[in-house]
């Protein structure tokens, strides 16, 4: 039973996926802009072709004109370094510099006599 008597038949169906964000790589982007630059009135047919809204393929020839589609492409790969979680320890250092508040200055190895050092810094501090 034909409920539309009025005999208009479909001409052309699209079906058209929503819900799912796609991504496009930069050399599709560039050559489907330059595609709707190849001629007069081309920029809302090429987006019907690529199953695209033409609002996507002026913001992608507005960033084509600024030469910035092809960098403008996030992804790629960065460097990873790997950190140790544990790393070692700090080499102890095998001199220390000791300066007093009336600007003398001692330099010690890591071998000196703790006494010698305390005695030595007495009578630099009373110097």
């Amino acid at each position: 039973m034909d409920r539309h008597k009025d005999g208009a038949q479909v001409q052309r169906l699209e079906v058209i996926e929503l819900g799912r964000r796609r991504r496009w790589p930069a050399e599709t982007k560039l050559r489907i802009v330059e595609e709707s630059f190849a001629g007069w009135r081309q920029a809302s047919a090429t987006a019907r072709r690529h199953g695209i809204s033409p609002s996507l393929l002026f913001a992608w020839r507005k960033v084509y004109r600024a030469g910035a589609l092809v960098d403008a492409e996030p992804g790629g790969f960065v460097p990873a370094v790997v950190v140790d979680e544990h790393p070692a320890p700090a080499p102890v250092p095998s001199r220390i510099e000791i300066v007093t508040p009336n600007g003398y200055r001692v330099l010690a190895g890591a071998e000196v006599d703790e006494a010698a050092l305390v005695r030595v810094l007495a009578v630099v501090a009373r110097a």
